[in-house]
């Protein structure tokens, strides 16, 4: 609350309060001022002059809207500088909440002194008066006594926090001047009229309650009002000022919309910089505050504990988390705070990500909850917004008026008439390569033009020019740029050019937020460490007016990312001098190493430069290992293209002459299950073996347990990636010393031992050596037998997974009936432990059904083996809609017997829909990895040809098999005893098509 803002206010109902919320606009009470149109005298205690002016809205005096609002038409009233009040409410039941009220009541007045002013404080319990919409103050001091001590004080302003959350309205009977009564601001805000004419003198593109008790968890960026004036040229770009208008995203919008009132927690928007996420998002958030919504922006600061408070909302809430691939640790935080949430009004949590990759993967495998939350999670791809010439014309045309009449609050830009190169820009056409499609890139392109018309941008402006196209980012960084130096200049601060740039991308690098971690980046600045501290003062606060903070003096820097990730291309391009990133990398903490390898990774996809900093950033990673490489192993599972980070990481984990506690600790950093990673894993794996072998060889006499569990882990891995005989002769290697360790101390051993048998026999199934894969599987069971005896609660998974792969073995071998037997006793047992944990066991659940239908339908059971297949596609689907990189594969095994049971069933159209999918599914897996799927790829290949022979559809049928047979033709030369079976079972649905014999 601003003192500056208090005013005495004197009406037709005697004298009372009120509180400038605009710069002409008195917020005060309908008791005291009368109806719309009567005059009013408004003065500012303790200052000069009396004021005249006239109510433009009221409500109803001694009503549930008792307030008014007042326009100043005296033109002797200054309007009062700073920025837009805003309202605020509760939205919990929490008692206690500290609030505060200045006004003129008749208690601190004097006859023949000046008006007076008295500042209380107190307490307010969202609970008291709800249902009359009131808001009562507890006061915390004593209690006056007199029959109306608190007369003169209606009208004035609530206060918690910086929110005006109410009017005082009187001093209810009963409570002795110890409460005081208000007028909740959100009864206000409900009323059209009141908002229309608050919009129309404040300028807010719309009237709302923040959350009371939330205002500490909200991103304070995320508070900007648009109409605040703008530190430099690129102001006008972010989101959050929504300068342009939201045009556009109807079809999106709508799905949000009904997400809200749909089931489920979570939804993920992703698409790639500048395509529009966050002002989808605002737009959204904005509509739902307008109904009543709390709308939280997440912060990226808020721990664990600050967010119970979330717990306590009893209102409808959607809460927002930007940049959510870098934030997965607090969001785990959030759903584990949400599931302690009491009350039955919808939460929804929006999160906004560039990619829904690794990082969304491995989500899922946090805990119980996350999987729940996922379980019903919606995962939404922004297109792109404008896919036509003439849409991104529209948008342009849209752009230039919106800057146009923004530009004039960039300081130093005032005195431009913005209005005329705007008119002449709309009268032609614009000039926009096929390139720029985000719809950033077209606003970017338009605020260029119009800020050329003033300073005509050149190509040598750029820092760091050597090489690579130009594009509308790189237009308007010559204008900020010019920018920095004219305000350096007027400033004092004679520095040269190339520290002014390094400053500026070094809070891109780091992410200071708080004026003090600015001043701590400062000082690690080429051109800057030697300066005084007087100097590093006028620096900090340069920066602070360049990019002005947000509420509570939060700095965010050069914005929107993509701009500023193309000022650290173009700097990386820049071999004249020492690049700020080599400089800042040795001295990096965690959290600004992950924030400098973001930033950087981003940069080198810019397709304008080519792979020169992609090759930085290799290098980087490489020369500053300490500080970079394990956050890098994170960031790689974030960013879209994350190839220069892989590439680092794989130099190092193959590395033999590594340090050893370095591989220890790129091991712990690399995540179980990653597509990004594999290759990388299995490099590691490989290094980690060697480093084993080689301690070995010194010392015979040292524990060779270590080899052994490299070694499964690697075998392991090599089999996700298809290298079947390697992991097949790395497996084998692990069972040998497992056993010899099993032998001396079964107690310790056999577990691991039963596990390298249990991989032993995948490998040796996947190469068809299927009796000896049968013999590996059983001994493994029979361990497991023994040991689920003794410690259930331990061992029956691994026995149900042990099961699991002795049925498909027993199977292989047409031993039908034994592998039944064998899957219904895994399937009792996993039904049982999916009750319990369904989180946890669902998925080996769906697995042993999906065998379970094989083995039915070999008995010719198709009924039952259909009822069984329908249960496991049913829970894969579920599974592959949340986490595609990881349960997309076994979603198309699933889909494949699922067509044949159909298939067998006289199902044949709906036989053909499921292997169709199946196919689509491998196709787009073995593109990506044809080692470990066009084998797959060639069988659904093999079933669809037969359902569509089975259709009378033979000229499709035989185009599949066709294909099918090609593709088993090249793996049979590769591998012809694991493949000759498959190509000759192609080999007769080809000859049954082509009317040659009939299919079995």
């Amino acid at each position: 609350m601003e003192w500056e803002r208090v005013a005495a206010v004197a009406g037709v109902g005697g004298p009372g309060s009120g509180y400038v919320i605009g710069p002409r606009l008195v917020l005060s009470s309908a008791h005291v001022v009368g109806a719309v149109g009567a005059s009013v005298t408004v003065f500012r205690p303790g200052r000069t002059g009396q004021f005249a002016g006239q109510v433009v809205w009221c409500g109803t005096s001694a009503g549930r809207d008792d307030a008014a609002l007042v326009q100043i038409d005296d033109p002797q009233w200054t309007p009062l500088p700073g920025g837009v009040v805003v309202f605020g409410r509760s939205v919990t039941h929490r008692p206690g909440i500290a609030c505060e009220c200045w006004g003129a009541p008749n208690l601190v007045q004097r006859p023949r002194k000046p008006v007076e002013v008295s500042q209380q404080a107190g307490t307010l319990n969202a609970g008291d008066r709800m249902v009359g919409d009131r808001y009562v103050m507890n006061l915390t001091a004593h209690p006056p006594e007199g029959s109306s001590p608190w007369g003169g004080l209606s009208g004035a302003a609530l206060f918690c926090g910086d929110l005006l959350v109410g009017v005082i309205a009187m001093d209810p009977a009963g409570r002795r001047h110890a409460a005081l009564e208000a007028v909740p601001a959100y009864v206000l805000v409900r009323d059209p009229g009141f908002t229309a004419v608050v919009t129309a003198h404040v300028g807010l593109s719309g009237v709302r309650c923040e959350a009371i008790e939330l205002r500490e968890l909200v991103d304070a960026q995320s508070r900007s009002q648009p109409q605040a004036a703008f530190g430099s040229p690129a102001g006008l770009l972010p989101a959050r000022r929504a300068v342009v208008p939201f045009r556009g995203r109807e079809k999106p919008l709508a799905e949000l919309h009904e997400w809200a009132g749909a089931a489920g927690v979570l939804r993920l928007v992703h698409g790639p910089g500048g395509q529009g996420k966050t002002r989808l998002a605002y737009e959204f958030a904005e509509q739902l505050a307008e109904r009543d919504w709390a709308v939280v922006w997440l912060d990226p600061a808020c721990r664990a504990e600050e967010l119970t408070v979330l717990a306590d909302t009893v209102t409808p809430l959607l809460i927002v988390i930007d940049y959510a691939e870098t934030r997965t640790g607090q969001l785990v935080a959030l759903l584990e705070t949400l599931t302690r949430r009491r009350h039955s009004s919808p939460v929804k949590v929006l999160l906004l990500a560039r990619t829904a990759g690794g990082w969304w993967d491995q989500l899922a495998a946090t805990n119980d909850v996350v999987r729940d939350a996922m379980d019903t999670a919606q995962v939404q791809v922004l297109p792109v917004l404008d896919d036509t010439a003439s849409a991104r014309a529209e948008t342009y045309q849209a752009a230039v008026d919106a800057f146009a009449a923004a530009l004039n609050r960039v300081p130093g830009l005032q005195d431009t008439p913005w209005a005329t190169p705007a008119s002449v820009l709309s009268a032609r056409p614009p000039q926009m390569s096929d390139q720029r499609r985000t719809v950033l890139a077209v606003q970017m392109g338009a605020l260029a033009d119009l800020l050329d018309t003033a300073h005509p941008s050149s190509s040598t402006e750029a820092a760091g020019a050597g090489g690579g196209s130009r594009g509308p980012e790189d237009r308007v960084l010559d204008h900020e740029r010019r920018y920095w130096q004219s305000t350096a200049q007027s400033q004092g601060l004679n520095l040269t050019s190339a520290t002014l740039i390094d400053v500026v991308a070094a809070t891109v690098l780091l992410g200071p937020t708080t004026p003090e971690e600015v001043g701590d980046v400062l000082t690690r600045v080429p051109g800057m460490a030697d300066q005084p501290t007087d100097r590093h003062e006028a620096v900090r606060g340069w920066l602070m007016h360049l990019y002005p903070a947000g509420e509570q003096g939060t700095f965010e820097g050069l914005q929107p990312d993509r701009l500023a990730e193309r000022l650290i291309g173009r700097l990386t391009l820049d071999h004249s001098r020492a690049n700020v990133v080599d400089v800042l990398a040795p001295t990096v903490q965690p959290l600004e190493a992950t924030r400098l390898l973001t930033v950087c990774t981003r940069a080198a996809a810019h397709a304008v430069f080519g792979e020169s900093v992609s090759q930085a950033v290799t290098r980087w990673c490489t020369r500053h290992a300490e500080t970079l490489l394990v956050p890098a192993i994170q960031v790689a599972t974030q960013v879209e293209a994350p190839g220069p980070l892989v590439q680092a990481i794989d130099q190092a984990v193959g590395d033999i002459t590594a340090d050893a506690d370095v591989l220890a600790e790129l091991e712990r950093a690399l995540p179980r299950q990653s597509q990004v990673l594999a290759e990388t894993a299995v490099i590691l794996g490989r290094t980690l073996v060697a480093r084993h072998r080689a301690v070995l060889a010194q010392d015979p006499s040292s524990d060779p347990s270590d080899l052994a569990l490299s070694l499964n882990s690697l075998a392991v891995r090599l089999g996700a990636l298809g290298c079947r005989e390697e992991g097949l002769e790395v497996v084998n290697e692990a069972v040998d010393i497992r056993r010899r360790l099993a032998k001396q101390q079964p107690e310790t051993f056999l577990p691991d031992l039963a596990s390298s048998l249990n991989n032993l026999s995948n490998r040796l199934g996947a190469l068809g050596r299927r009796e000896e894969g049968l013999a590996a599987i059983s001994e493994a069971v029979e361990v497991y037998r023994r040991l689920a005896e003794q410690r259930p609660e331990t061992f029956l998974p691994d026995l149900t997974i042990s099961l699991n792969n002795l049925s498909g073995r027993l199977g292989a071998l047409g031993r039908w009936e034994e592998g039944l037997e064998v899957i219904n006793e895994a399937v009792d047992i996993r039904r049982q432990l999916a009750k319990q944990w369904p989180e946890a066991f669902l998925v080996n659940l769906a697995s042993s059904l999906n065998n379970l239908a094989i083995q039915l339908g070999a008995l010719g059971r198709r009924k039952e083996g259909l009822a069984a297949i329908s249960e496991a596609v049913e829970v894969y689907r579920r599974l592959a809609e949340q986490r595609p990189d990881a349960f997309v594969p076994y979603l198309a095994i699933s889909l494949n017997n699922l067509a044949v049971d159909l298939g067998e069933l006289g199902r044949r159209e709906e036989g053909l829909a499921a292997i169709g999918e199946a196919v689509e599914v491998y196709r787009r897996l073995a593109e990506q990895r044809p080692e470990a799927f066009l084998p797959d790829l060639a069988m659904s290949l093999n079933n669809l040809a037969i359902r569509l022979g089975a259709l009378g559809r033979r000229e499709e049928g035989l185009a599949a098999i066709s294909e099918a047979v090609e593709v088993c033709r090249r793996l049979a030369e590769q591998r012809p005893t694991v493949h000759d079976d498959d190509l000759n079972r192609c080999l007769r649905v080809l000859a049954w098509l082509q009317g040659n014999q009939s299919a079995t």
